[in-house]
């Protein structure tokens, strides 16, 4: 989309509409800070596609599910779109800040679950496992590697051995 095309939002803010073509609209319950670094980290994704589509694709897809913009409609959430959302914000975020960075499971719930992100913690807890057994992430409390199944009180997640680039 280039500056000069015309722009509107439909009523239900749920599209928006650019030169005639329908797109779906950010999930507007993403809080602003968590929001812009996934559109950070899209536009990062839609610049190395050139270059190198093999990793960029499947990173463009991740931010596009965070944001809302593909998967399940964010305003008719499931129990299954969340957690695929819940996913591509974890390693979104992680992707996005430096390599020895963490996250709070949190911050994924707050992508997902705008004001009721905290009924998504203990989805995002579970997610964060399933990430963790598959290699991609490692779950960390006071700095140990911990299965966050068993962890009580807060942990962080970080890139694991398998990131790689983590693709979905």
């Amino acid at each position: 989309m280039s500056s000069g095309e015309e722009r509107t939002m439909t009523e239900d803010g749920r599209y928006l509409i650019v030169s005639g073509r329908r797109w779906r609209a950010t999930d507007p319950g993403i809080p602003a800070a968590l929001r812009q670094e996934l559109v950070d980290e899209l536009m990062d994704a839609r610049r190395l596609v050139r270059r190198d589509p093999e990793t960029a694709r499947p990173r463009v897809q991740d931010a596009k599910v965070a944001l809302g913009e593909r998967g399940d409609p964010w305003w008719e959430p499931t129990t299954g779109g969340q957690r695929v959302r819940l996913a591509a914000a974890i390693r979104v975020l992680l992707r996005h800040r430096r390599p020895d960075a963490t996250i709070c499971p949190s911050d994924a719930a707050r992508v997902v679950g705008g004001e009721s992100w905290r009924d998504l913690v203990d989805a995002a807890r579970e997610v964060a496992a399933e990430l963790a057994q598959q290699g991609d992430i490692v779950v960390r409390q006071h700095g140990a590697d911990v299965d966050v199944a068993t962890a009580a009180g807060p942990v962080r997640l970080a890139r694991g051995p398998g990131w790689g680039d983590a693709a979905p």
